[in-house]
This record gives C-alpha cells, sequence and structure tokens, in this order.
C-alpha cells in the first residue's frame, strides 16, 4: 500500500496522557533517583531528573505534566537530603532548575492544547462546509442502488475538483452530474460548488436533459469568474461533465458528454465505453450552447446492469512504474453482485497499483439498474381495493401485462379477484355474486422493495462502435 503520510487526524487521535509510554517519565525519575543514592557524592545525577516532565510533555496534557514535575522535585529533595543536604549550592542551583524548567513544561502543554482544540474547530467547520458542497448520494435513488469513492489530493480535505450528484425529476427519472474542474485541491472548491448547485436546480426544473446541460452551462459562464481562484492560478478555467437522465419506465437513457471521460456500461459481463458521437465542449470554454444543439446520446441500461461514472484521477494514476491504471479491465476483472463490493475491489486495486493515495483527485459513481417499478396501481397477486387498483402490480386477466387463464383466469377466493363478480353463466344458471369479503389491505408504501441481484456470467471488455 506504499508508506502512510502523517496526518493532523493522526496526530489529534492519540488520547492525550493514556499511551503507555505514560509510565516512561516516573520510571526515569525511580532509576536516576536509586542510582544516584547508589553512586559516591561526588557523582552527581540529579539533573537528569528534569528529562521526566520534558517527556511528559509530548506524551501528556498539562495535569500529568505537572505532576511528573512533583515528582521530579520530590526525587531531588530526598537526593539532597542523602547527598549533603539541600543547602549546598549545586542542589540550590539543582532545585531551581528543575521547578523551573517544570512550569515552563506545562505552560508548553497549555498552549499545545488551546492549538489543538483551536484546530479541531477550523477542521469542524471545514468538513461541515464540504459536506454541504458535496452531498453524499443515496443508497438507493429510483431504481438505481449507488456506491460512490472520493479521493482527494490534499491531506485534511474532504472534496477537491471533483464532484458528482445526483437528484430526482418529476417526469420520474434519475439525473446524475460527474465532473472535474481544471486543477486539483482546495483552489477549485469554488468551481465545484458553482457547478453543483447550477445543475441541482437546473436537474428539477427542466424537463429534457439538454435543457439541464444549456442552463449549467449558462451559470458557469456568468459566474465562474467570480468563483474560480484567479490569483493563485491565471490560467484557463473550465470543467468537464458527464449529466446522464436515467427514466424510471423503460431502460433507455440519454447522456451529454461535456468533454469528460466515457461512462463504462457493464451488461452480461460485457464492459462497454460508452463514447459520445458528438462531445460537447466543456463549461466555460465557449459561449453558452443553445440545448437546441447540443448532441445527446442514448443507449440501453436495463436492469442488473452496472453504469460506471469516474474522473481522469482514476484512468491517469499511475504505478512506480509509470504504467496508467487500467480501469474498464479491471472492471471485468472485479465485477461483484454490488455496487458497494465491485467499488471496495476497485479502491483497493488502486492503491495497490499507485502504491498509496493517487496524485490527482479521483472519484467513482457506480450505479447498478434494479428491476423496473411495477405499474402504479397494479398489484401482483391481481386484487382490486374497492376504491380503485392496489400499486404494486399488473391486474390480473390484463392480456397487455402478462396476465391469461393461468395468471387472471383461475376463479379464486380472495373477494377482491377481478372478474369474479356476479352475473356469470354456469352450468346450472347464473352464478350468484359472492358476498363482500373484507378490504384488501394496502402494502406499506414507505417500504422499498429489495431486487434480487442478477448473477454475471465471466465478463469482457469490449469498446462501443
Amino acid at each position: 500500500m506504499g508508506r502512510d503520510r502523517l496526518t493532523v487526524d493522526r496526530l489529534l487521535a492519540q488520547p492525550s496522557g493514556r499511551s503507555g509510554l505514560i509510565v516512561l517519565p516516573f520510571a526515569l525519575i525511580v532509576a536516576i533517583t536509586a542510582t544516584d543514592l547508589l553512586l559516591p557524592q561526588r557523582i552527581v545525577l540529579g539533573p537528569l531528573l528534569v528529562i521526566a516532565p520534558a517527556i511528559t510533555a509530548s506524551l501528556a496534557g498539562p495535569w500529568m505534566t505537572a505532576l511528573t514535575g512533583v515528582a521530579a522535585v520530590g526525587a531531588e529533595v530526598v537526593i539532597g537530603q542523602f547527598q549533603g543536604g539541600l543547602g549546598t549550592p549545586n542542589h540550590i542551583a539543582d532545585f531551581v532548575a528543575l521547578v523551573g524548567l517544570s512550569v515552563l513544561a506545562v505552560l508548553v502543554c497549555i498552549a499545545r492544547d488551546r492549538r489543538n482544540r483551536a484546530l479541531w474547530r477550523a477542521r469542524s467547520v471545514a468538513e461541515t462546509t464540504q459536506r454541504v458542497l458535496l452531498r453524499p448520494p443515496p443508497r438507493v435513488v429510483g431504481p438505481q442502488r449507488v456506491a460512490w469513492l472520493y479521493l482527494t489530493a490534499e491531506d485534511e480535505t474532504q472534496i477537491g475538483g471533483d464532484l458528482f450528484a445526483t437528484t430526482r425529476a418529476a417526469h420520474p427519472s434519475t439525473r446524475v452530474i460527474i465532473g472535474d474542474v481544471r486543477g486539483h485541491g482546495l483552489a477549485s472548491i469554488g468551481e465545484a460548488s458553482l457547478v453543483l448547485g447550477a445543475f441541482r436546480e437546473a436537474a428539477h426544473r427542466c424537463a429534457k436533459l439538454p435543457d439541464v446541460v444549456a442552463a449549467v452551462d449558462d451559470s458557469v459562464s456568468r459566474n465562474l469568474e467570480e468563483v474560480a481562484d484567479v490569483e493563485h492560478d491565471a490560467g484557463e478555467h473550465f470543467v468537464t461533465a458527464l449529466l446522464l437522465d436515467l427514466p424510471d419506465d423503460g431502460t433507455t437513457a440519454e447522456m451529454v458528454n461535456c468533454g469528460h471521460p466515457p461512462p463504462l456500461l457493464v451488461h452480461g459481463g460485457e464492459v462497454t465505453t460508452l463514447h459520445a458521437h458528438r462531445p460537447a465542449p466543456p463549461f466555460g470554454v465557449t459561449a453558452p450552447q443553445s440545448a437546441d444543439v447540443l448532441p445527446t446520446d442514448t443507449f440501453t441500461f436495463e436492469p442488473g446492469d452496472f453504469l460506471v461514472l469516474y474522473t481522469d484521477g482514476f484512468v491517469e494514476a499511475r504505478s512506480p512504474d509509470g504504467d496508467f491504471y487500467p480501469l474498464a479491465e479491471r472492471i471485468a476483472d472485479l465485477l461483484a453482485a454490488e455496487p458497494d463490493v465491485l467499488l471496495k475491489h476497485l479502491h483497493a486495486d488502486l492503491l495497490r497499483h499507485t502504491g498509496g493515495r493517487p496524485a490527482d483527485d479521483a472519484a467513482l459513481l457506480v450505479l447498478q439498474r434494479t428491476a423496473l417499478p411495477r405499474e402504479e396501481g397494479r398489484p401482483p397477486d391481481g386484487r382490486v381495493d374497492e376504491d380503485g387498483p392496489i400499486a404494486g402490480g399488473p391486474i390480473a386477466g390484463g392480456p397487455e401485462r402478462g396476465g391469461g387463464p393461468e395468471r387472471g383466469g383461475q376463479e379464486s377466493g380472495d373477494q377482491g379477484r377481478a372478474g369474479d363478480a356476479g352475473g356469470r353463466e354456469g352450468p346450472d344458471g347464473p352464478r350468484a355474486a359472492p358476498p363482500p369479503g373484507p378490504r384488501s389491505a394496502r402494502p406499506d408504501r414507505s417500504k422499498r422493495p429489495e431486487w434480487p441481484a442478477r448473477p454475471e456470467p465471466r465478463p469482457r471488455h469490449r469498446r462501443a462502435a
């Protein structure tokens, strides 16, 4: 995995005064005192007692440091009593020096703890701000399972120049964006927040995907200069992005690629690179484009398929030998039944490839399509509520939904069965309508159904034509 970096989190996570090394200063006090008493009076080891409070200051807080200092001063008094008395000039000098250095060590501990508390407060504000900008996508959005990974190039940061978000549209569908700001680290957060805010607003307001892209492009073009870090980076500023619209009904999805690496589609064990036929320019490079001229590509996204979105930090991550990370081939080799498992395997494999954290920000978003939702108002067993159909499945006997003699034409004791109404002709004459039964219970619509994952064959990788 490579050598771990020393971070502020690791430094501050060590509890003050609880380390097993705290016994070392007291052991030194006992050892120095016993040795000094056993040696001749001409050999003086009392000045070495100052080591104890100095070591404690690096291991514990001010109270433990003060306690160590008191123990060291007490040991110096014991040594003075047995080595010629406390009134000798040498013992007085040792006593004063030890008291002064112990007080100084305590003051250093107090100042350090205050600085650590201020650092914790600053980090808390920074982490809250970063979580607001990059809202973690839900694990399930529409008929998709979601898993994501974000690696930053700078220590102590949770967001950099890469961005992604998912949101729901009204028609209904799932809108997805993944993008990459030129540059990386904290300097790119302003531009990333601009794109995310524009996308979340446009995804709810616009009916079509090209309208969403045009609205985001217009917002970025108008406000990019205000949020870009032009003081430290006077170069060109732009944002590559990939936007997708994944309808809940049907299997045809849309995407608009604005200069971003193409997504990877995993279907039936095959990994396909979805290249755009006519990519749009990145946001901020040209004047805002009209939705009428934005190119849209479609692809098939069926239940059980995986869609892998990523930034160039993944595919441009280099090994110690200078080899790029082969993401598509790794997905074919590490493909799993769940997005979380696939993401975990890819993360571990990337760290093995690079020997540590990548040099650039890297983001990965994995979506798995689950079974298509049933048509609203149709229960799976064909029963109809007194007030109308129950959501959840097809009406029995409906030929367009797969009903037939074996499914909807058979008689049942359920009083809500469609087609069992009175007035049928039987062998002995008209059949009487059955007495009304209890009202069928509605399913709990607040619970999301668990869709079984489809087993995958041995994956292969190919590129889209």
